[in-house]
């Protein structure tokens, strides 16, 4: 299950603290810019909803952290989640197997980082596509959900991150100008806009 908020601008966060963890609430509030907090308990948020609506799990949940800084519920072993967020949307995958996700705002693209970040065969797909700016940023959120799946976050061997893999699930947003990919978890996933009014 995946779900989506891109109403990133009308969250509240004053009413939203009440509903994070302790762990959580510090979390955010070590963010200096207000769109840092938002979006940190916007994703918390996210994950609570999903919990209650999939699993029945209304307690908040608290966070343990693996070797390479991957998040685990603690006390629930069995169920696995990934958050990210960007400045115009955040989202979070819930499954019973392993599952990466991650988020992109759509923005001009900058080449060195295309040819530190892409091997030969993806830089060519990029300058050759119709709008290589958004091919970049699929691309990139496909990589991004490959390694949080495999919990190593970014590392040395990003340009064949997708070398031995198959593609993530990709969704594209043109009108709120944000991109999605999801590594892992189940097969056919579900996609729910969140209503975090329902803490707020």
């Amino acid at each position: 299950m995946i779900y989506i908020n891109d109403d990133i601008e009308g969250f509240d966060f004053q009413a939203a603290l009440p509903h994070l963890s302790d762990q959580r609430r510090e979390e955010a509030l070590r963010y200096t810019f207000e769109l840092g907090r938002k979006l940190n308990a916007a994703a918390y948020l996210l994950l609570r909803q999903g919990l209650m609506e999939e699993y029945g799990i209304i307690e908040a949940p608290v966070f343990g952290y693996g070797e390479k800084g991957k998040p685990f519920l603690s006390g629930h072993g069995d169920l696995h989640f990934n958050l990210s967020h960007c400045r115009t949307a955040v989202v979070c995958a819930l499954s019973r197997h392993p599952v990466g996700i991650d988020v992109e705002h759509i923005r001009p693209l900058r080449e060195s980082l295309v040819r530190y970040t892409m091997n030969d065969a993806e830089i060519t797909q990029i300058m050759s596509a119709e709008s290589p700016d958004l091919e970049f940023v699929k691309l990139w959120t496909q990589k991004e959900a490959v390694l949080k799946l495999r919990g190593t976050g970014i590392t040395d061997d990003i340009k064949e991150a997708l070398c031995d893999e198959e593609h993530p699930h990709t969704v594209v947003n043109l009108e709120k100008g944000y991109v999605f990919s999801v590594a892992g978890g189940d097969e056919n996933w579900v996609f729910k806009n969140a209503d975090l009014g329902l803490f707020l």
